[in-house]
């Protein structure tokens, strides 16, 4: 019995010992979130691959199909159908694939262009500053939604104009804050040699300062994942985004919400998926920033 009680407590120590060192890996490292945008762009990847069902055939007989899990379910709809009788899980995984590629380019374009302004208003300061910074105010008073509005009535509905529209409004957040950290780097020590050695104005935003604000830029690039992924969502739902029958979660949730008290799972599993991708690129960003500035760390 001794014996046995000792084996016991040292299985017992050993688990606490486990799950202790386990949580202090989760405070330190988004594990969840991680995971989280991980098996997005799985889905985004790979979607045709996993996707159980064709997301854009449907058939009146499977008109809002109840999950799997109800009593008149069926495991040929897993979590369930929409009006249109498509199978809602392979639309929400094709979702994946739209948001994603959205974000992608939307803040590859954006990320680049309002890179390159902030440094060139924060290096050269003077008129050029001013004039860049009015331009980013100007752009950021501007209501985005009533111009995606006019855009659509007068081009209409297309992927390009979503992501052209969200390229035209997302460059300025990069602007002004890169701009902040040029204004710091440029009084730097090594960036006042570099210019007294004769570099010239690009050769010293090129090799100077561009690496002291990539963190930044990399910072707001996972920041501003959420937010472009709630405004794609936005446009859809209003109709003026994401074009029928293409499979987007804002359109999915509009889908549904004729159905909310009889198919609630026709906007909750879309709403669910932006929910979860929104909140896992925030914490994700939020992990981030503290990690490249010594001053926020808490590990």
């Amino acid at each position: 019995m001794a014996v046995r009680q000792v084996a016991a407590d040292r299985t017992r120590g050993t688990l606490v010992t486990v799950g202790a060192a386990s949580w202090r890996f989760m405070r330190r490292y988004p594990v969840l979130p991680v995971a989280i945008v991980v098996v997005v762009a799985i889905c985004a990847i790979f979607a045709p691959l996993i996707s159980p069902a064709d997301p854009l055939k449907g058939g009146l007989r499977d008109r809002n199909a109840p999950p799997m899990w109800y009593p008149n379910g069926s495991s040929a709809h897993i979590l369930g159908a929409d009006p249109m009788g498509r199978d809602l899980l392979s639309r929400v995984i094709h979702g994946a694939r739209i948001s994603m590629t959205i974000a992608a380019v939307v803040l590859t374009a954006g990320g680049v262009l309002g890179t390159v302004v902030g440094m060139v208003s924060g290096y050269l300061g003077g008129r050029w500053d001013d004039f860049i910074m009015r331009v980013v105010d100007f752009s950021l008073a501007i209501p985005f939604v009533l111009i995606a509005l006019v855009v659509v009535i007068v081009v209409g509905q297309s992927f390009g104009a979503v992501v052209w529209l969200l390229v035209l409004f997302g460059w300025s957040a990069f602007a002004r804050q890169v701009r902040a950290e040029t204004l710091s780097l440029k009084t730097m020590d090594y960036v006042s040699l570099a210019r007294i050695s004769g570099a010239s104005a690009f050769r010293i935003m090129l090799k100077h300062i561009l690496p002291g604000v990539v963190n930044t830029a990399v910072v707001i690039a996972t920041l501003r994942v959420g937010t472009l992924i709630l405004t794609e969502a936005l446009l859809s739902f209003l109709g003026v985004g994401i074009p029928a029958p293409t499979p987007a979660w804002g359109a999915m949730v509009n889908d549904g919400r004729d159905y909310i008290s009889t198919a609630w799972w026709v906007s909750f599993f879309p709403g669910l998926a932006i929910f979860l991708t929104v909140a896992a690129f925030n914490f994700l960003g939020d992990w981030l920033r503290d990690y490249f500035d010594p001053r926020l760390r808490q590990l």
